[in-house]
């Protein structure tokens, strides 16, 4: 499926899908929205575009990833596991040793060459450019909760650079809305914009921070902004790659950090170095709400748009909510990445229950004893993974998709002083539970088969499980009394 050109091109798809639902009545961005955008996800309903916005001539996007089948429309696969073939596939490129292998290499080398950005002149984000006169009041932003502290923008794609190396960084961090010209620029200390942020304060060069805060795109490109990407590596890049064809990139007006030609708002502006002000509270996807603390304040000075922009959003709070399929698609994306490092990884599954960083399900090919504990400690020093707050290692013959099954192998398989290890680290900025904000204890539990040089000398007992032979001529048997076959 080729990719997508913009925002619009997208919800044209998910429409002609029945993937999308036009409310052409007025609502609310106070809280309505959320109410809608929370029904209809956990009721398995579409994505929704609100035409008629409370206070504001611009229409509102929700949900537009809130299933697996609009994750894999946005990423053009039919299979979300389609995408983690391919990047096995560009692992798997080495050194030509001939001829034939040289020429094996050149299609995908063609294709390496078309993931790089592409700068142009001018795009459909600055049909329309103000320098005065603006205001993000102007702007559907939804307050989402009863007690959140404001609005919130909840789906910006923020483009930084690493004062060191130039190196652009798109992250996606919440912004609360102040006033019609200020922001909270909510980056939690571990995130590359915030390393961006300390550098120029340490190196006392300037004492500002230019930043540019894209809404709306085509559907690959405002996903990779939440990627748990190496720093190395420019979220563009790895968009064109997801796309197939680059992403094009125009400079901004008042800066040289470029952003999506094709994006349906631009706010250029800058952070004061030094300067905080209270941000939060905001009701967050751990179920909770995020206590209020100290962020840096980004001005707007300029804003460039389509004439008629979309106003892209997402809600978060009690799971399941739309960010739950955008982590299950990471968690298929990034799972061969995990096995380069760790090849006696299976699977993994990061469960609704956990909001992705409290419990991560491991399914492993023991090798050796304490395989499991080295699998464990791996992962706390593995990027973003480091915030797993719950890991828990079965063996390969578990499948760590089915939850019950994980919790009834691992309940009945851990004696619990000796199988569940407890370590103290970094956890994420979001846990209210941590002793200290942003450190805390995390614990994992080795719910594999025991061996006896791990100290184990009983015998391990054996599944129970039913002939197959016997199911087989069961299953006749079924069908003939006229009965369902269980689930």
């Amino acid at each position: 499926m080729p990719a997508f050109t913009d925002l619009r091109e997208f919800i044209r798809a998910l429409e002609r899908a029945g993937e999308l639902k036009r409310i052409a009545f007025e609502v609310d961005p106070y809280l309505e929205m959320t109410e809608f955008a929370d029904r209809s996800v956990k009721g398995g309903g579409p994505a929704l575009l609100f035409e008629k916005a409370k206070g504001s001539n611009f229409p509102v996007l929700l949900n537009a990833y809130a299933s697996m089948r609009r994750m894999e429309m946005a990423l053009g696969v039919s299979k979300i596991d389609e995408v983690a073939e391919r990047i096995t596939g560009f692992m798997e490129l080495q050194k030509p040793e001939s001829l034939f292998d040289k020429l094996k290499m050149l299609p995908k080398l063609g294709e390496v060459a078309a993931m790089f950005p592409k700068m142009v002149n001018d795009g459909p984000c600055k049909e329309v450019i103000q320098r005065e006169g603006f205001s993000l009041k102007d702007y559907p932003v939804l307050h989402c909760w009863p007690g959140d502290g404001g609005p919130f923008i909840t789906l910006p794609m923020v483009f930084s650079k690493n004062p060191d190396t130039g190196k652009r960084n798109c992250g996606m961090y919440r912004m609360q809305v102040f006033d019609g010209q200020t922001t909270g620029m909510h980056w939690q200390k571990h995130k590359q914009g915030a390393e961006h942020y300390r550098r120029l304060a340490v190196e006392g060069k300037t004492t500002r921070m230019p930043v540019a805060v894209a809404i709306g795109s085509d559907p690959v490109t405002m996903y990779s902004a939440i990627l748990p990407l190496p720093p190395a590596i420019d979220e563009m890049l790895f968009a064109g790659f997801l796309r197939g064809k680059p992403v094009e990139m125009v400079k901004c007006e008042t800066s040289d950090i470029e952003v999506p030609a094709n994006a349906e708002i631009v706010l250029e502006g800058y952070l004061n170095l030094g300067e905080m002000r209270r941000e939060g509270p905001f009701g967050d996807h751990t179920g909770f709400y995020s206590l209020d603390d100290e962020y840096p304040v980004f001005h707007v000075e300029c804003v460039t748009r389509r004439k008629n922009p979309v106003y892209a959003a997402t809600i978060v709070g009690p799971p399941p909510m739309e960010d739950f399929y955008m982590g299950k698609a990471i968690e298929r994306i990034f799972l061969p990445l995990m096995r380069m490092q760790l090849p006696e990884v299976r699977d993994i599954c990061m469960p609704a229950e956990g909001v992705f960083h409290n419990l991560i399900l491991v399914s492993i090919r023991k090798s050796y004893p304490g395989h499991a504990r080295k699998v464990m400690h791996a992962i706390w020093g593995t990027g973003q993974a480091m915030f797993s707050k719950c890991v828990v290692v079965v063996d390969e013959d578990v499948d760590v998709q089915d939850v019950a099954t994980v919790a009834w192998q691992a309940l009945n398989n851990i004696d619990p002083q000796r199988d569940i290890e407890f370590v103290t680290g970094p956890v994420d900025s979001l846990d209210h539970s941590s002793r200290l904000p942003n450190f805390g204890s995390k614990m994992g539990i080795d719910a594999t088969t025991k061996w006896p040089s791990e100290g184990f000398n009983r015998r391990w007992p054996n599944v129970i499980k039913m002939s197959p032979a016997v199911v087989s001529r069961v299953d006749e048997m079924w069908k003939r009394a006229g009965l369902n076959r269980p689930a």
